[in-house]
């Protein structure tokens, strides 16, 4: 969403466009928004001492690896609040140095370079988890038989810019739509596209055979698709229509369609079960995912880097800084404690708000069981180095 604040002009640009010793800690940083954090002690986090920490090393290393090749002066999350990427090498470096598996090494070198801090929204600790995967759908390289849908790539004529690099208040929020003469006019919607009218401007990364599989994996964001020979393509979100999302859970409770029951394996078994209507219902979320072929080990996050199955959370980057060790404490849909060091990978578009995440389940229907009926309350702990250097808004 286009927020007041954005000159003409700018709207034109965006058309185009390791110490022996630890130091101690700093002050808390300030309020960003509704966000405040709060000293911890690592033995008030709840299942610390018990945690595998050294699980977390793998995802981490991923993330670090990315930072340390920024520029030494550049800001780690909104507003500075992560410090610059010259912070974090003496941590990454300790990191590196730890031997896989051992969990007493890992423990203490958080202990050693980091220091958490409780996120409270709104002076609350408490907000909501919920949980994705990658799904795996079933499809052809060629348009061929019960292969007839289309899984777009990202059309010629969509116009996206972060509006993150001109207001850092709005990291992780895009302009997106298509230039009609010096008009960026809304792209099309769901519907428009299933109707065809994008055809002949966006290329086709595979054809599937079934509407409500690829619209589930739309929602997730990065998916495979299963040839009819057994190998496999990897997709990655490419983009979007820039639309706001509409949750088809919502609706079909809204309709009285659901029972009590709104997790995703419920409304996947309602939309099979009711084609016509629920392609209708479908297409009332005008969103739209486009994909490109994703040749890594495993989908990207936002960050860049490739996701680790219950290691990688999505978040809200206006808040935590992508790359930075989080700590969850909060239940998976069995109702068991989930207290667990992870990191801040990904973001999605229903992921708002300081003390909100969504847990990557990995892939396959373990994964599509777990994700989908995981809503649940819980608290969020931010990890951040001892040594940070002043904000450095803007940079």
């Amino acid at each position: 969403m286009l927020r007041r604040g954005l000159a003409p002009a700018a709207l034109l640009l965006l058309a185009a466009a390791c110490a022996p010793v630890a130091p101690p800690p700093p002050g808390p940083p300030a309020v960003t928004g509704r966000m405040e954090l709060v000293p911890l002690g690592f033995g008030q986090l709840a299942g610390w001492a018990g945690e595998s920490v050294a699980a977390v090393l793998p995802a981490m290393r991923k993330s670090c690896d990315r930072i340390t090749k920024l520029p030494v002066d550049r800001s780690i999350g909104f507003d500075g609040i992560g410090g610059t990427a010259a912070d974090w090498y003496a941590p990454c470096a300790a990191a590196a140095r730890v031997p896989a598996g051992d969990h007493q090494a890992a423990r203490l070198m958080f202990e050693t370079w980091f220091s958490p801090w409780q996120v409270l929204a709104d002076g609350k600790p408490d907000g909501l988890f919920t949980g994705y995967f990658e799904p795996e759908i079933k499809g052809s390289r060629h348009r061929q038989g019960r292969f007839t849908v289309p899984i777009h790539g990202r059309p010629v004529d969509l116009v996206t810019a972060d509006l993150g690099r001109f207001r850092p208040d709005l990291a992780g929020e895009q302009l997106v739509g298509r230039l009609d003469g010096s008009r960026l006019l809304p792209y099309a919607t769901r519907a428009e596209i299933e109707a065809g009218a994008i055809d002949a401007k966006a290329p086709v990364m595979a054809w599937t055979d079934d509407v409500t599989d690829f619209a589930i994996m739309q929602i997730q964001g990065s998916g495979r698709v299963r040839l009819e020979d057994g190998s496999q393509i990897r997709l990655g979100v490419a983009g979007s229509n820039g639309h706001k999302f509409v949750g088809i859970g919502k609706l079909l409770k809204e309709s009285g369609k659901l029972g009590t029951d709104g997790s995703m394996p419920a409304i996947r078994a309602w939309l099979k079960a009711n084609p016509g209507e629920g392609r209708a219902m479908l297409a009332r979320n005008p969103r739209y995912i486009f994909y490109a072929v994703n040749a890594g080990d495993g989908p990207l996050g936002t960050e860049g880097v490739a996701l680790t199955p219950e290691r990688s959370l999505a978040v809200d980057p206006r808040y935590i800084p992508l790359g930075a060790p989080v700590w969850v404490e909060t239940t998976d849909p069995r109702g068991q404690a989930l207290n667990r060091l992870m990191m801040a990978q990904d973001t999605g578009a229903a992921i708002k708000g300081p003390v909100r995440g969504d847990v990557f389940w990995g892939a396959g229907e373990a994964a599509f069981d777990q994700a989908g009926r995981m809503k649940s309350a819980g608290r969020l702990t931010l990890l951040l180095p001892k040594a940070r250097s002043p904000r450095m808004a803007g940079r």
